[in-house]
């Protein structure tokens, strides 16, 4: 069965944006794409499907290696069905637009992370300003915990798909036993990566300021085009959780990768 990725599509430049990505990620590994859209009610499914196919029609020039591109109209919630449709096509990825922190307001309100967190689906999130590009250089953040490290196998996907660089960064830990743990998770990183021949490096941060505004420095300095992180938090309101957001919407409009990590921490590590 080929790959599939699915592609949330409200009829906006936002969701073009993302449908341009979803193109360029699909060529070189053959995989098929479907545009989603969900209505409210089912009388509406047919004339958005309608709709769907003239925005494939229209975007037929990026279609240069002839790849299956198909359209798919749901009644339900934008909130919590995405996920669940990805889930039941058994899509390897979801990848979706928006205009950044003010952008993803207006489209989600406060279900932002809620959304992208949703379903055990990776998520590629894309700014509608960031056109699609070579991967070269990929920022996989992870700390203490077990859950950070389940991004490392999405990652080393897009990395084997582009020959990216990847670099691990982490925080330097005060506490003596933090540390060790740490240095354990970095262990078991290098090794997936080093048995995959995927060329990585390990950056030790200092701890002076929020990690999140450092992964995104270090993203810039190095012109990564990729942020590829696991969602962990332990929120009862995840859609608060300002890591996350503050990665998701950066204003370097760099794409991110994201996983949640507590759907499938029964699979890695």
């Amino acid at each position: 069965m080929a790959h599939l990725y699915l592609v949330p599509h409200d009829f906006s430049t936002v969701a073009d944006a993302a449908f341009e990505h979803a193109f360029f990620l699909a060529n070189p590994r053959k995989a098929a794409i479907k545009l989603l859209h969900i209505v409210s009610d089912k009388s509406k499914i047919v004339a958005a499907e309608e709709k769907l196919k003239a925005v494939v029609e229209r975007f037929a020039d990026k279609n240069v290696e002839g790849l299956e591109v198909s359209v798919l109209a749901r009644a339900g919630s934008i909130f919590d069905d995405i996920g669940g449709i990805a889930e039941e096509l058994k899509a390897q990825l979801i990848v979706m637009g928006t205009h950044g922190a003010k952008g993803m307001q207006k489209l989600f309100g406060s279900h932002a992370i809620k959304v992208v967190t949703s379903t055990s689906v990776p998520f590629l999130v894309v700014q509608e300003t960031t056109p699609p590009s070579k991967i070269n250089t990929v920022i996989v953040p992870i700390d203490t915990s077990k859950e950070s490290l389940q991004i490392i196998n999405v990652a080393s996907y897009i990395s084997a798909l582009f020959d990216s660089k990847i670099y691990i960064l982490a925080e330097k830990q005060s506490d003596p036993r933090l540390a060790q743990q740490l240095k354990v998770r970095i262990s078991l990183v290098n090794k997936d990566f080093n048995e995959k021949k995927i060329d990585s490096e390990v950056v030790m941060l200092e701890s002076s300021s929020p990690f999140q505004k450092k992964i995104r420095n270090f993203a810039k300095e190095n012109g990564a085009e990729l942020i590829a992180f696991a969602y962990h938090s332990d929120s009862l309101f995840p859609q608060f959780d300002g890591y996350a957001q503050s990665l998701i919407t950066n204003k370097e409009e760099i794409p991110c990768l994201v996983i949640n990590s507590k759907l499938l921490s029964k699979l890695y590590y």
